[in-house]
């Protein structure tokens, strides 16, 4: 029943991680100021794939927990904002509305992590490389939005 599950919560996180394939970086991003720290391309799907995981394997344990309604509620709601930072960063190139998405799923992914560990310790565990990897790409967002303010203050571009 495990691997059932896990496959099933893999294949939601690989849903919302397709939208990196939908809304690459492209020219847009490359032209954008980045600070130093900025990791090289090659480590986001690197980390993402282990990221994705440890989410798998943690709703997959949840699932078979009792009492985890409040814990399932926590994981949907953070990989729907999973989903939807990429289409609003790269899509719309809306790095403001990006920062909003990602405080956002920040909340998210700790409310779901300390859920889960009410379920489960060790799928709540499992989502605390999310968490780190969710902090970084905020501090990412930030950083970008404060060495572009004025590409940040520009409206978003028009998707026809």
């Amino acid at each position: 029943m495990f691997w059932l599950l896990f496959c099933i919560f893999f294949a939601a996180c690989l849903g919302a991680g397709v939208t990196g394939g939908l809304f690459s970086p492209g020219p847009w991003y490359r032209a954008l100021s980045k600070p130093a720290w900025t990791p090289p391309d090659w480590v986001f799907p690197v980390v993402w794939m282990v990221v994705y995981t440890c989410m798998a394997a943690a709703g997959a344990r949840a699932a078979m927990a009792p009492d985890n309604g409040m814990a399932m509620a926590f994981w949907a709601m953070q990989i729907a904002f999973n989903g939807l930072w990429t289409p609003v960063f790269f899509g719309l190139q809306n790095i403001r509305l990006a920062m909003g998405v990602i405080v956002i799923l920040w909340l998210a992914v700790f409310s779901a992590m300390l859920a889960l560990w009410q379920v489960d310790m060790i799928a709540g565990l499992l989502f605390v490389p999310y968490l780190v990897w969710v902090t970084i790409a905020g501090a990412l967002n930030a950083s970008v939005w404060r060495l572009n303010r004025e590409e940040a203050a520009k409206a978003p571009v028009q998707i026809s």
